[in-house]
């Protein structure tokens, strides 16, 4: 994972609201797809670029692809930020 290509993944706001989206469960490209005003085509780079900076995963099942979070990655930044903030110093 690189850090650079997972704050630009995070700099989206629709990228954003498909990690809240999969923070529930699993969802098809389609499902997802559905809750925003935009193309599949547009959906389908949003998901490439999460799928890059390691923040998803995708399963094929038949004709569908599945996507869910990615949670060690979201670890590694969670981690990453308190360290910045000074919350894992001992005092």
């Amino acid at each position: 994972m690189g850090l650079q290509k997972t704050m630009k993944a995070l700099s989206d706001p629709v990228r954003r609201e498909i990690l809240n989206l999969l923070k529930d469960g699993r969802k098809s490209a389609g499902e997802i797809a559905s809750h925003f005003d935009i193309t599949d085509a547009a959906i389908s780079r949003h998901l490439s670029v999460l799928k890059e900076a390691g923040l998803i995963r995708d399963a094929r099942e038949g004709k569908f692809i599945f996507y869910d979070l990615n949670a060690s990655v979201l670890e590694e930044i969670l981690l990453w930020i308190s360290d910045l903030k000074g919350e894992n110093e001992n005092a």
